[in-house]
């Protein structure tokens, strides 16, 4: 299945070298991706795509560039070459830039165990149509939804990465998927709320009725919002977004800002980030979940590891070239594209769960607001300043009791995440699973 993407990259190094490249790497990428959108019971989209994509980067000394193309020809891939090294001689020193050592790379990893690919055939275009049509029905055949669009999907997407330290290695990912937005009421009344799905293995797909009765009964609920109190109150976020928080800590921890001094927790290495008892943990090699990788983007073996460990700060996330600016050595979280040169960035996460459910919680809360929808953002990396829009439910006495929009609420990421208490509503197939959040003493603008 790889073989295809394995020669070209080997063709790409090869034409590197006799280019001039000292070192370089080689990544191709092919794809497929099938999609229907229905929408007011008529079919709006029906798209396919097919592609490949091939990048090279090079490098001459400390000097490094990338090129990408889409021609797989033997001369487009010569040119490639020339001009990526050409691109090169003249890009600044960076005594940071270069390959893993031979030592440091993935020789042996387990795809089989990993399930990343569906062994079920590829749904035709008619099951797409027939899933998206499913969640239509379902969400209006609920009293008072006015109008639904619904979606499906599958793609399937195969990569090799190839390098002339010694290291070469593919994979292929697969993924299938249902949606729909639900309307209800009209003009400046209508509201509208969705649920969706996507699994890598199709049979572990919900059926597409229970995404559209959902997203039917959230949006139904948000009927007569109107804006919430202003003042100081506790914030729950529901566990659809509740991610959001823990990824304004991986963005925090990337050694890419950390490197440039611009994160809020540059200084915060050893110290308490989150109240004890909880963790951060990656695991990139969960079976059948879409951020798992057996290796990252330079090579390097993926590991288990402990990010935040009740509640202490232990590491940063790290490529090779953020690592050796940091003096600290790879966290094999090196993460690229076609075109781009590796970059820091995260896979499978989860936050430690608590023991409260998220109705627990909101009979805790008493009053404040429980947010299910954000919009927008305006968060100071440097000092973790958080202002974002906000929609959801108002909670009296540990009660929903009306749902609310046209709100904002704000606060610091630190003291945030310090005062966090979790629930222990994390979905299990996510590939971050992060459960509904209780924050203390945030300030919502309403009314």
């Amino acid at each position: 299945m790889t073989d295809r993407l394995h020669s070209l990259t080997e063709a790409l190094l090869d034409a590197a070298r006799r280019a001039g490249a000292t070192a370089a790497d080689a990544l191709a990428v092919e794809g497929t991706s099938l999609s229907i959108d229905i929408r007011q019971g008529a079919l709006e989209q029906a798209e396919r795509s097919e592609g490949i994509e091939m990048g090279l980067r090079v490098l001459i000394g400390g000097r490094q560039a990338c090129v990408s193309v889409s021609d797989i020809s033997a001369r487009t891939i010569v040119d490639v070459a020339e001009r990526a090294v050409a691109m090169a001689r003249e890009a600044p020193e960076d005594p940071y830039a270069g390959l893993a050592d031979p030592d440091q790379i993935a020789r042996s990893w387990d795809l089989a165990a990993l399930e990343l690919t569906d062994p079920a055939a590829e749904p035709s275009a008619k099951a797409l149509e027939q899933d998206a049509r499913t969640a239509e029905a379902a969400a209006m055949a609920v009293a008072g939804i006015r109008q639904v669009e619904a979606s499906a999907g599958y793609s399937q997407r195969r990569m090799f990465l190839a390098a002339s330290n010694g290291f070469a290695g593919g994979y292929a990912r697969s993924s299938r998927s249902v949606s729909a937005v639900a309307f209800t009421g009209e003009g400046t009344g209508m509201e509208r709320d969705w649920a969706g799905e996507a699994r890598i293995w199709q049979a572990d797909m919900p059926g597409a009725d229970s995404i559209g009765a959902l997203a039917a009964e959230r949006a139904l609920a948000r009927a007569g919002a109107r804006k919430p109190a202003t003042g100081t109150f506790p914030v729950l976020f529901d566990e659809r977004i509740a991610n959001s928080l823990i990824g304004h800590l991986l963005s925090a921890i990337n050694g890419a800002s950390v490197a440039r001094g611009s994160s809020w927790l540059r200084d915060a290495l050893g110290q308490q980030v989150l109240p004890k008892g909880l963790s951060v943990i990656e695991d990139p090699l969960r079976p059948r979940i879409s951020g798992t990788r057996p290796f990252d983007a330079e090579g390097l073996p993926t590991q288990r590891r402990v990010l935040v460990e009740n509640g202490i700060l232990t590491g940063w996330t790290l490529d090779l070239a953020t690592g050796r600016k940091l003096g600290m050595a790879s966290t094999a979280n090196a993460a690229r594209g076609t075109s781009s040169t590796p970059s820091p960035a995260t896979s499978n996460i989860d936050l430690s769960p608590g023991t409260a459910t998220r109705k627990q919680l909101i009979g805790q809360m008493g009053t404040g607001l429980l947010v299910t929808s954000l919009i927008g953002s305006s968060i100071n990396p440097t000092t973790g300043d958080y202002s974002r829009g906000a929609s959801g439910f108002w909670v009296e006495d540990g009660e929903i009791t009306y749902p609310v929009n046209e709100c904002t609420i704000a606060g610091n990421l630190r003291d945030m995440l310090l005062s966090m208490i979790a629930a222990n509503d994390a979905r299990a197939h996510l590939s971050t699973r992060v459960p509904s959040l209780l924050v203390e003493g945030m300030t919502l603008a309403g009314a």
